[in-house]
C-alpha cells in the first residue's frame, strides 16, 4: 500500500505510523485512513526520524523494538528537537513491563499503549483524544 503524500484536507490530522511489522502497520494504515486520518507509514526509527520533520505530523503511533534505532531513541530525540517537540506521540509496543512504561513517561511521552492489551478501536480513541477531534 503506498503512502499519500498529499497535502491534508483543511482540518484534516497526520499521523506519522512508526511500525517494523508491515501486516500490523497495513491494518492500522487502513482503519486510520477510513477515520480520516493522512497517514506516512516508515519501518524504522531512522526513518521516523527524517519524516517527521518533512511530514510534520500532529500524531505519532510509534513502536519501541524497531531496527536501527529503537523508539525510546526516536521519542528521547523528538523531544530533545525544538521543531518536533509538541508532537503528540503514542507508544504501541509489545512492551509491557513497568520499567518500559516508566521510561517512556520519563522521555515525555503522551500515551503509552500495549499491543496485547488494546484492539484497534482503543488505539483510534487514544489518538482522538490526543487530537483533540
Amino acid at each position: 500500500m503506498e503512502e499519500q503524500l498529499d497535502q491534508p484536507a483543511i482540518g484534516q490530522k497526520k499521523i506519522l505510523l512508526v511500525e517494523d511489522d508491515q501486516g500490523l502497520a497495513s491494518v492500522y494504515m487502513t482503519r486510520l485512513e477510513a477515520e480520516g486520518f493522512l497517514l506516512k507509514h516508515v519501518p524504522n526509527g531512522e526513518d521516523a526520524l527524517s519524516t517527521t520533520i518533512e511530514f510534520k505530523p500532529d500524531l505519532i503511533l510509534l513502536d519501541v523494538m524497531m531496527p536501527k534505532i529503537s523508539g525510546f531513541e526516536v521519542l528521547d530525540i523528538l523531544r530533545n528537537t525544538p521543531e518536533t517537540a509538541n508532537i503528540r506521540i503514542i507508544m504501541l509496543t509489545a512492551l509491557s513491563q513497568e520499567s518500559d512504561m516508566e521510561r517512556a513517561k520519563s522521555l515525555g511521552v503522551d500515551d503509552y499503549l500495549v499491543k496485547s492489551q488494546v484492539v484497534i478501536a482503543d488505539v483510534v480513541e487514544r489518538i482522538k483524544y490526543h487530537l483533540g477531534v
